[in-house]
């Protein structure tokens, strides 16, 4: 398990290759479900992201939400 973020590569909407513990900004409006109506605006900073094994997706905490998982091509490296 130590060398399982070697074989999986996980990019931004640009391309741009991210890591765990990275920051990311949002590029579009995003509305939250099931968070009673949240919506994390375009340019949201996200701090700290953790990758999944799934190299679409990553985890990570937002002001407003904890536990997000959101989709790599609605987010840039910052």
């Amino acid at each position: 398990m130590a060398n399982d973020d070697d074989d999986l590569v996980v990019k931004d909407a640009n391309g741009t290759r991210l890591n765990n513990g990275d920051s990311v900004t949002l590029i579009k409006d995003l509305k939250v479900k099931g968070s009673g109506g949240v919506t994390l605006k375009r340019g949201t900073l996200i701090k700290n992201i953790r990758l999944t094994y799934d190299e679409a997706e990553i985890e990570c905490n937002a002001d407003k939400v904890k536990g997000l998982v959101l989709r790599t091509e609605f987010v840039r490296k910052a």
